[in-house]
């Protein structure tokens, strides 16, 4: 069976020559953020090219509060969604997620629970569900990381750290993670990610920024065009959980082959809206890393690529999503914001013919996802 869990992202990017530009970081700059219910102090990290291209990420969770970038013109927009203050993230960020690291498994577990090694663990359900959701009840998205600014040829760098012990959420092992942030000076922003444990565990990291090229204050994203390098789905049944079966999208609400509006099929979809899993075509034989997915918002010519070495892209189109308020006093709306999370396939502890999870010890959970942004 062919596993995607060990991997090198140096090799990778040996074949992104774009995004390796060597001109010296411009800005790693901190400042506090307030403190967590529990009296743990936060920061922000600002990462700034020397072109102005800007991203500001908290050591809570890892999350990225911020990310402005050019349109056409040069005007600079924040085209991420997002809340202003430590307490609304706290309060909300298990119900939505915005911007944060996810895992130690991100998506669902059927029923929150997995054997291993002959054990079976039990894990947190997501509320009104019979699944675990984005790694349980605290997770890394809720978390303290530890800091550190970088020097890194490709740009202005940030190196996030945290040790989820042993029985954390329910999960067996001791599991070191480190998530590297960089901005690149040719207009990327990279996201590698890197896992030991000491015991056997399953690890699927994501990041869970929900974006929209116009603005994130902006209103729907229906109108922005999305192709994904994808010719199949992992079939959904209650639940959203997969099947176990792989189905074409030719023909269907989920062929984006060529690029569409992102809304143009909302009506043909029971759920109104997006959350599901494209399994990404690989180009056999070739070393050239193409994108699996670009986007593009046709009023302000924003555009965005995504490149990772994962198996899966999970597409949401904020479709659960209630009216909320977000930042700068501005009401959040369903639809109004797209999820592009590089992942392996959900629920992949109970199918055994998905690519396989688990990490052990000795071996390196090592994976990468590049978002490029440039104007037309």
């Amino acid at each position: 069976m062919t596993s995607y869990l060990v991997t090198s992202s140096m090799k990778a990017f040996s074949f992104l020559p774009a995004l390796l530009s060597l001109h010296a970081a411009a800005q790693t700059l901190p400042t506090p953020y307030g403190s967590t219910q529990n009296g743990e102090p936060v920061h922000q990290f600002t990462l700034k090219n020397s072109h102005g291209l800007t991203a500001k990420i908290l050591t809570y969770g890892g999350i990225l509060t911020e990310l402005h970038v050019p349109d056409r013109t040069g005007k600079f927009r924040d085209v991420v969604l997002g809340f202003d203050s430590l307490p609304e993230y706290e309060k909300q960020n298990g119900a939505v997620y915005f911007g944060c690291i996810t895992g130690r498994v991100a998506n669902r577990i059927a029923e929150g629970r997995f054997d291993l090694e002959g054990r079976t663990y039990s894990l947190a359900l997501h509320p009104g569900t019979q699944f675990h959701l984005h790694g349980g009840l605290k997770g890394l998205g809720k978390s303290i990381w530890k800091a550190e600014p970088r020097t890194d040829p490709r740009g202005p760098a940030l190196l996030l750290s945290y040790t989820s012990p042993d029985g954390e959420d329910g999960y067996p092992g001791s599991l070191r993670t480190q998530v590297k942030y960089v901005v690149t000076e040719s207009g990327a922003l990279l996201i590698e990610y890197e896992a030991t444990t000491d015991k056997p565990t399953p690890v699927n990291l994501t990041h869970h920024a929900y974006f929209n090229l116009a603005g994130h204050d902006s209103g729907s994203v229906s109108a922005q065009t999305l192709r994904i390098a994808a010719t199949q789905i992992t079939e959904a049944g209650p639940e959203m959980l997969p099947t176990g079966r792989m189905t074409p999208v030719s023909g269907t609400p989920f062929d984006f082959h060529r690029p569409i509006p992102i809304g143009s099929r909302f009506s043909q979809i029971p759920l109104g809206g997006y959350d599901h899993n494209f399994v990404l075509q690989r180009a056999s034989g070739s070393e050239t890393i193409v994108p699996v997915a670009e986007v593009e918002d046709p009023e302000s010519g924003r555009r965005m690529e995504v490149y990772t070495d994962q198996p899966g892209l999970q597409l949401y189109t904020s479709t659960y999503m209630n009216e909320i308020q977000g930042k700068g006093g501005s009401r959040y709306r369903r639809h109004q914001g797209f999820c592009l999370e590089t992942q392996h396939h959900p629920d992949s502890l109970h199918h055994p013919e998905f690519p396989s999870i688990v990490l052990r010890p000795g071996e390196v959970y090592r994976t990468w996802t590049a978002y490029v942004f440039s104007a037309h």
